[in-house]
């Protein structure tokens, strides 16, 4: 099997990238990433189970049919993917983002190549208490220029299957757990960060009680080999969800660990003041099981973080 990944120094990806030669032993990966983010430690100790060629690159003005052609399929990480951060960069994101997605699925449709796209359950803004994938288009209100770009490039890959594209829209919950090229400025995550640096988390006052989607970062993993090893690419959205939560009970379980944690209430508006929460069921009739947890990406999360806050202020 010879996979191509881009944006694969990423959160997802590099995590993707050291699962997929798990699942599929002696597997080529194609490695593309342009480093905007610097993260080069995403390619140190990767697994000697999979053979890996890594290319320095930007999708939107590189060469894409060597790299393309002959692999089994390919996995489209590659984006500015900070939602909150997109309002001040709206016109780049869509520029970039978009631009991407276009000229990859159109290298993959020309080759026959399927091509795995994650979306983002950021799609989503509903007064309704539970979506799913049939929802009409009033509960898809994106919140921000991110997730409009993603519904955008949804449209565009459901136009290219009718012309024959093998390809799957994945729309993620927010991603949550570890990988070596992990961010934190989505919610689980952030808070983490916070809660173990001994800083208050900053809770809108309304939104304590919200219900949103989220995902195990190994289920994300997980649910990609789900589509490569079978064809399972007919053209379809899919909501990749490994539980909806709302904010009072992420931080209930982040105090599990940290008991001191202060929440500090404000009155400032958020980014996404919807609460509802998004059902899975497609996928899961189609054979995926998911089997990640949100108590133990937080305990991984904060392990991780606390050896870094293990000394006290003038410790020598």
């Amino acid at each position: 099997m010879r996979v191509v990944v881009t944006g694969a120094l990423g959160h997802i990806g590099s995590r993707l990238i050291r699962f997929l030669p798990e699942r599929f032993p002696g597997a080529d990966l194609i490695l593309i990433d342009n480093l905007s983010t610097q993260r080069f430690p995403s390619l140190f100790d990767l697994p000697a189970s999979g053979r890996f060629r890594f290319v320095e690159g930007d999708v939107t003005r590189m060469e894409l049919t060597p790299l393309i052609r002959g692999a089994s399929g390919v996995v489209h990480l590659a984006a500015i993917t900070d939602a909150a951060g997109s309002f001040d960069r709206a016109a780049e994101v869509e520029r970039n983002n978009f631009a991407a997605t276009s000229r990859v699925a159109e290298a993959c449709g020309e080759l026959g190549v399927p091509l795995i796209a994650p979306s983002s359950t950021s799609v989503y803004g509903t007064q309704k208490d539970v979506v799913d994938e049939d929802c009409g288009l009033e509960d898809l209100k994106p919140q921000s220029p991110y997730a409009e770009t993603k519904l955008k490039e949804e449209e565009l890959l459901r136009d290219l299957a009718r012309r024959g594209l093998r390809t799957a829209s994945l729309r993620f919950g927010t991603i949550f757990g570890t990988s070596p090229g992990m961010r934190f400025h989505t919610a689980i995550n952030k808070f983490c960060w916070q809660a173990v640096s001994a800083l208050p988390l900053t809770v809108w006052r309304t939104a304590y009680e919200q219900r949103r989607p989220y995902l195990d970062i190994e289920d994300a993993a997980r649910c990609v080999a789900f589509f490569l090893e079978g064809d399972r690419c007919d053209g379809r959205v899919y909501n990749v969800v490994t539980a909806n939560a709302t904010v009072h009970e992420v931080v209930d379980r982040i105090r599990a660990h940290v008991p001191e944690l202060a929440v500090r209430f404000v009155d400032e508006r958020i980014m996404n003041q919807l609460s509802y929460e998004v059902r899975a069921d497609r996928i899961q009739k189609a054979g995926f099981r998911f089997t990640g947890s949100m108590e133990r990406g937080i305990a991984d999360t904060i392990a991780l973080l606390r050896r870094a806050n293990s000394l006290p202020l003038g410790a020598e």
